[in-house]
């Protein structure tokens, strides 16, 4: 959880330095947007194991992310690689209300495998292709 944490903190940094270049005015050079960022955590249910009810459980998962993402309310989603207990990453357009929402349908958050948090987060309009995202999502 410490490296998740630790590159979580860098990209944060990353974005300070980005908005501290500001202009003369204090007016970033750039526009800024908000997503909403998901982080799925393990849950209390949470095992390595590998049975044929899990792989059932993340074909769901999985399905659950695809029609997130075909809605248009997923614009990103990934696993994270560290084994740490940040699990995958969301990348949402829509408000957090509405992310939490949609996060809490996951089969794997129902089943207690995963937990969802979900916050706001700034960047710069632009730092991620909307449109590719979308056509990526429409792909079978």
């Amino acid at each position: 959880m410490k490296t998740s944490l630790r590159r979580l903190g860098a990209v944060a940094f990353g974005a300070a330095l980005i908005v501290a270049r500001a202009t003369a005015e204090d007016k970033p050079p750039f526009e800024m947007t908000t997503y909403t960022l998901g982080l799925l955590v393990k849950g209390p249910r949470w095992t390595a194991e590998e049975t044929p009810e899990l792989q059932k459980l993340q074909e769901a998962h999985l399905a659950h992310i695809g029609e997130m993402a075909r809605s248009g309310a997923l614009l990103a989603a990934g696993p994270l690689t560290d084994n740490g207990t940040i699990r995958g990453v969301l990348i949402f357009k829509v408000p957090v209300d509405r992310a939490r929402a949609l996060a809490e349908q996951d089969p794997a958050v129902k089943a207690g495998r995963l937990l969802v948090e979900v916050h706001p987060w700034m960047t710069a309009k632009g730092v991620l292709n909307e449109d590719a995202a979308q056509r990526a999502s429409a792909k079978p």
